[in-house]
């Protein structure tokens, strides 16, 4: 299986038309339909299913698109940090981030970056410990911001210097609005929508008192903003980081913070040994400049 197959493969898989993705490819359709063929042969599976008008793909063919759009992108990433491997003028620098207001400092360090070096460009993309992790992995990202993250053992890591504080995130006319802050007790009989993380032992179930299963846990989330919108529409009660939904203004949300205080530690992570790109390290370069200029101002 070679990289120009993968890429006819995808083109299948987003045009959905055999003869619409040989004329983007700029080959012929016999040529294109021959190469897939070949190709589910040498992988003894069936990756396509052909309709009169429209080709879908397989389980199979579902697993090669994923794996495929990450080879290509790994690879596209690769050629591009061979090609200005002696160049610190330009590159790319790939990050995943949860939702939380430290973004900001990963921010400040790039605009300040980008006064000396403007054409260094900056890829964030949002997903939990487990997505940046995995993307990581992969060699997809330079770097992750995660919470509550110790595994020193493969990989190195700068302290972010600010605790994001947990709280509830609610409709304005919601009972608790009427609190200054929000207490276990508050909770326990409460529908609740949480982070698809929540797990028995972890701080939140820990501050609640109560195990997971004892909870009314009516909905799980990613990312915020889509909790947000199911508190809007009156599901439940959001328990998640301050900062990350606006509040003031016009919004029918408010947020309580939690009492006795829970806070989320968070750290930027990169692989050990990993060969930076020159981007990559005058990024991290700025980094730990901004991170120790705000731990001395905390």
């Amino acid at each position: 299986m070679d990289i120009r197959v993968l890429e006819y493969f995808l083109a299948i898989a987003r045009e959905q038309n055999i003869s619409a993705a040989a004329e983007a490819l700029h080959i012929t359709q016999p040529t294109l339909s021959r190469q897939m063929k070949e190709l589910e042969i040498s992988l003894g599976r069936r990756l396509f299913i052909r309709g009169n008008r429209k080709i879908t793909l397989t389980e199979e063919g579902m697993i090669l698109r994923k794996r495929a759009d990450e080879i290509l992108a790994l690879v596209k990433r690769t050629e591009d940090e061979i090609k200005s491997a002696d160049d610190i003028s330009e590159g790319d620098v790939y990050i995943g981030a949860g939702e939380t207001d430290a973004v900001r400092l990963l921010s400040r360090s790039m605009a300040l970056l980008q006064e000396n070096y403007p054409k260094i460009r900056f890829h964030i993309a949002s997903g939990d410990t487990n997505d940046v992790i995995e993307h990581l992995e992969k060699g997809l990202y330079d770097f992750g911001l995660v919470f509550d993250f110790a595994d020193t053992t493969k990989y190195d890591y700068l302290e972010v210097p600010q605790k994001d504080q947990y709280g509830v995130l609610m409709r304005k006319d919601s009972p608790l609005a009427e609190k200054a802050y929000i207490e276990p007790s508050d909770l326990w009989d409460k529908p609740l929508i949480c982070n698809r993380k929540i797990s028995d032992g972890d701080s939140l179930t820990t501050w609640l008192n109560r195990p997971k299963a004892e909870l009314h846990i009516v909905g799980t989330y990613n990312l915020l903003y889509n909790a947000s919108l199911m508190v809007n529409e009156g599901v439940g009660y959001a328990l998640a980081l301050n900062k990350i939904i606006n509040v003031s203004g016009n919004s029918d949300l408010c947020y309580r913070p939690l009492q006795p205080l829970l806070e989320a530690k968070m750290v930027l992570i990169w692989k050990k040994y990993q060969v930076l790109s020159k981007a990559a390290e005058k990024y991290l370069e700025v980094l730990s400049k901004v991170f120790l200029s705000n731990r001395s101002f905390s």
